[in-house]
C-alpha cells in the first residue's frame, strides 16, 4: 500500500493519477468533498472515465495535524509520499503554517517509524534552499539562512529537519525541492494564477525570475527516487530558470492574448508591500505581498538541477509542450 498525503493538491492529485494508472494500491487523505471534486477535474484531463480511477483510491478523511485520527491511515502502508502542506506568505499565518507544515510533518514521520514504512518521499520547496552566493546557481548544499526567507520557506525548512530526524531514527527518506510547479487544474492559486493573470491581458509583469518545473517532471522524479536505492538525499527539481516576463511571453500567445509589457518597478514594489502591511494591520485584510517576498522579486534566482540528472540520469520534459497543454486545458474550462 502506498500512502499519499495531500492527495487533493496539485502535486498530490497528479501523483495519485500516475500511481493508480500504473496499477498501484493507493490510499490518500482528504478533508472536504469539494477537495475531491478538484481531484476529479485533474483526472479528467488525462482519462475518459476519471470516476472509475478515483474509486480505486482508498480515501480516508483525516488531517495530518490530528494525531488521534491519523494512526489508521498508516495501517498496511509500505511507502509514503508526503505532499500535504499549507502555502501562505502572510506573516500572520506563521503559527498555522508551523502547525501544518512542521507539526504535521513530524506526525507523518513518527507514524511512518511506528508502522515500519519502508521509504518516505517528502515534497519540500526551493523556498527551503539556502540563498545564492555571488549570483551563482543555487545547489542543494547552499547554507540555509532565515534572514531573507518567507514564513512559508521557514516552516518548510523546519519540516525538512523533522524528515532528517526521522532518517536518523531509521526511516529511509528522500526529499525533493521543486521550483514553481507548472500543471493544470488549480487556476486560482500557485502557478495556475499565471494563466489566469495572463488571460486577462494585464499590462504589468513582476521583475526577477525563479526556477520552474513541470508537474510531469516532479511526479517522474519522485517515483523514480522512491523506486531507486537512493536515500537520505535531497534534490532540487527545476526544469528551467526563467524570468517572469519570459514565462508570460510563453503563456499569453497560446491563450490568444498579448503578454504584459511593463515591468513593475522596485519603487512600486516597495510602496505596495508597505501599503499591503497597512491594509493588513489597520483593516484586517490578508497580506498579498510581504516584505521578504517583495525583496525576493528584485532579482533572477537560478537553481541547479545537476544533482538529479547525475544521480538518476534524469531528463526533463519540454517546457513549451507542457505550457501548451496547460493553456489548452485552461481554454477548455473558460
Amino acid at each position: 500500500m502506498i500512502l499519499v498525503t495531500g492527495g487533493t493538491g496539485l502535486i498530490g492529485s497528479h501523483l495519485l493519477f500516475h500511481l493508480i494508472a500504473n496499477g498501484n494500491k493507493v490510499r490518500s487523505n482528504f478533508r472536504t468533498q469539494e477537495s475531491l471534486d478538484k481531484v476529479h477535474k485533474v483526472f479528467g484531463y488525462y482519462a475518459d472515465d476519471p470516476s472509475h480511477l478515483i474509486e480505486q483510491i482508498d480515501w480516508v478523511q483525516a488531517d495530518i495535524t490530528d494525531v488521534g485520527g491519523l494512526d489508521s491511515l498508516f495501517d498496511g502502508v509500505e511507502y509514503v509520499y508526503h505532499c500535504a502542506a499549507l502555502i501562505s506568505f502572510d506573516p500572520k499565518d506563521f503559527k498555522i503554517l508551523e502547525r501544518t507544515n512542521v507539526e504535521g510533518t513530524a506526525n507523518v514521520v513518527n507514524l511512518s517509524l511506528k508502522h515500519g514504512v519502508k521509504k518516505l518521499c517528502y515534497v519540500s520547496t526551493i523556498a527551503a534552499i539556502g540563498p545564492s552566493i555571488k549570483e551563482k546557481e543555487v545547489t542543494e548544499e547552499n547554507e540555509w539562512s532565515e534572514a531573507k526567507a518567507s514564513v512559508y520557506g521557514i516552516t518548510k525548512y523546519e519540516a525538512e529537519l523533522e524528515v532528517w530526524r526521522g532518517s536518523q531514527e531509521g526511516l529511509s527518506i528522500v526529499i525533493v525541492n521543486p521550483g514553481v510547479v507548472i500543471g493544470p487544474g488549480f487556476w486560482k492559486s500557485g502557478s495556475g494564477s499565471f494563466f489566469t493573470y495572463a488571460s486577462k491581458e494585464k499590462m504589468y509583469f513582476i521583475p526577477g525570475g525563479t526556477g520552474f518545473v513541470t508537474i510531469t517532471d516532479v511526479i517522474d522524479a519522485m517515483t523514480k527516487l522512491m523506486d531507486s536505492n537512493v536515500h537520505t538525499e535531497r534534490f532540487i527539481l527545476v526544469n528551467q530558470n526563467m524570468t517572469y516576463e519570459k514565462m508570460f511571453r510563453k503563456i499569453a500567445p497560446q491563450l490568444g492574448v498579448a503578454p504584459p509589457t511593463k515591468e513593475v518597478s522596485k519603487f512600486m514594489l516597495e510602496c505596495f508591500w508597505r501599503w499591503d502591511w497597512v491594509r493588513s494591520n489597520v483593516f484586517g485584510k490578508r497580506r498579498k505581498l510581504s516584505k521578504s517576498v517583495a525583496k525576493g522579486l528584485y532579482r533572477q534566482k537560478k537553481y541547479s538541477n545537476e544533482k538529479i540528472k547525475s544521480e538518476l540520469g534524469f531528463t526533463f520534459e519540454d517546457m513549451d509542450k507542457a505550457l501548451a497543454f496547460c493553456c489548452d486545458k485552461f481554454i477548455e474550462q473558460e
